[in-house]
């Protein structure tokens, strides 16, 4: 038997059993992965010892130095890197009175205290390196006696591995985990190292930050969010499945009541989780909650035809509004459904010998009303009357009059009145001759340049019809 020196002699007084399991168990998963091995193991013996074994190339004593390993910093998914979380669970292990046998190929590992060599007034820990006592054994097996069952369920609580949650999306920063217990957890190459109350979900970090890197410690626990926030942030906006964005856009009905999970206070993770969804459903329209109760016409045809109704919060709106998802499409906000809706209208024309006798009374007196501005506009070639119209540019009802070149369309119920008929055919009159929109400087001037002709004309008697001149003398 030879005995090598760990140099220590109290170091990390804090800990209890199972940090040490902790690193134990980190080791043989690192292992795992650098051997491509099978999956390890934690089992209890009829002796009541627990093992932890890996199936990789076996532990070697040269692995209790404390160095720099080459092999795991080439490696970007492992969770060890120096070789100090070995000799940290072996002192820990010694002062909580846990006896440690190691078994591989090259040799078996007890611990033992002896005299610093040359030095006898220093007591340290050594290890009590002797021939294996199994040299077929496969891999390194950790055996641990005096620890619980309380040690190993501690232990094993802090991996991904162990912990029940199950991978939605993985992305070049990271993977998106299903929360499975009351708190989210934020975990870096597997390893638990934060937790999260008001996550939507729990994280795996594969790719560190310096941020990250600085804030690891020793004990790779308490970590703040300040050092992982730009890197979870990272992974959402990297995702580009469905699952999660509906699952961050249906948290979205939250924030009127303030109850919105933290990922979704950052507005460019709501802003990607609208782009995906909109990208992966063609049957999505997203609405703020003021549009919801006045566009209800646009609500109603909206559900009626299929469509998934995702309400979001007027900031997000205002990020998306215009703008196309992640595969190149529109995005689907409530104006580029009117749009939508619009474009696929059809117009149910009625043939002046359907309209009742008042309606007909009314429409008849077209001629009137646009000898009162001295003619139609010589682009305008008809005005037609139609039973289902557009909707409106500016708001969420449908027109009642539109300019549609090369006509002047009037929605029917216009013609209840000659008022109502004579105002919004007047007004289409304007759109024709200026060719602006609403709430527009020329729009404006042609409409009052029209009411002017009108009111002069009335006044020198150019009116003939007795309906006519009734209706507008009130």
């Amino acid at each position: 038997m030879k005995k090598f020196d760990l140099n220590i002699e109290k170091v990390l007084e804090n800990w209890e059993t199972y940090h040490a399991i902790r690193e134990i168990v980190a080791n043989a998963l690192d292992e795992q992965i650098l051997a491509k091995s099978k999956d390890i193991e934690i089992t209890q013996g009829k002796d009541g010892c627990w093992h932890i074994r890996d199936f990789g190339r076996g532990l070697k004593y040269e692995h209790l130095t404390q160095k720099e390993n080459d092999e795991k910093l080439g490696h970007p998914n492992l969770i060890g890197k120096f070789g100090v979380g070995l000799k940290d669970s072996l002192a820990t292990f010694d002062r909580r009175g846990v006896k440690v046998h190691i078994k591989s190929r090259f040799g078996d590992i007890t611990l033992d205290k002896s005299v610093k060599h040359d030095f006898d007034d220093i007591v340290t820990l050594h290890a009590c390196i002797s021939e294996p006592s199994d040299p077929d054994i496969i891999g390194t097996d950790f055996i641990l006696e005096g620890c619980t069952p309380t040690d190993i369920k501690k232990a094993k609580a802090l991996f991904l591995k162990f912990s029940g949650e199950s991978l939605l999306e993985q992305t070049q920063f990271g993977e998106v985990l299903s929360s499975s217990g009351q708190v989210s957890r934020i975990y870096i190459n597997g390893v638990r190292v934060a937790e999260e109350e008001n996550f939507l979900f729990s994280y795996n970090i594969t790719a560190l930050t310096a941020a990250i890197s600085k804030a690891l410690n020793r004990e790779r626990t308490n970590v703040g969010r300040t050092a992982y926030s730009d890197r979870v942030k990272a992974i959402l906006l990297s995702c580009k499945d469905q699952a999660v964005a509906q699952t961050l856009v249906d948290d979205l009905h939250h924030f009127e009541a303030g109850t919105l999970h933290d990922e979704l206070k950052w507005t460019d993770v709501s802003v990607h989780a609208t782009k995906t969804l909109n990208a992966s459903s063609a049957k999505v329209v997203f609405m703020t909650p003021a549009e919801l109760i006045h566009a209800g016409k646009y609500v109603e045809e909206a559900r009626s035809s299929g469509y998934q109704i995702v309400t979001i919060p007027e900031n997000v709106r205002d990020k998306i509004s215009g703008q196309k998802d992640l595969s190149g499409k529109p995005i689907q906000d409530l104006s580029q459904f009117k749009q939508t809706w619009n474009e696929s209208c059809s117009f149910k024309f009625v043939n002046r010998n359907k309209l009742t006798p008042s309606e007909r009374a009314v429409y008849d007196a077209t001629p009137e009303i646009v000898a009162l501005i001295g003619g139609l506009p010589n682009n305008v070639k008809d005005i037609k009357v139609s039973e289902t119209m557009r909707m409106e540019a500016y708001a969420f009802v449908e027109a009642v009059g539109l300019w549609d070149p090369p006509n002047i369309i009037i929605k029917r119920t216009q013609l209840r009145s000659l008022e109502e008929y004579a105002g919004t055919l007047l007004h289409e009159i304007a759109h024709a001759r200026s060719g602006a929109p609403d709430i527009s400087s020329e729009f404006e001037h042609s409409l009052t340049e029209l009411l002017g002709k009108t009111g002069s004309n009335l006044d020198k008697g150019k009116a003939k019809s007795k309906f006519f001149s009734r209706m507008f003398s009130g």
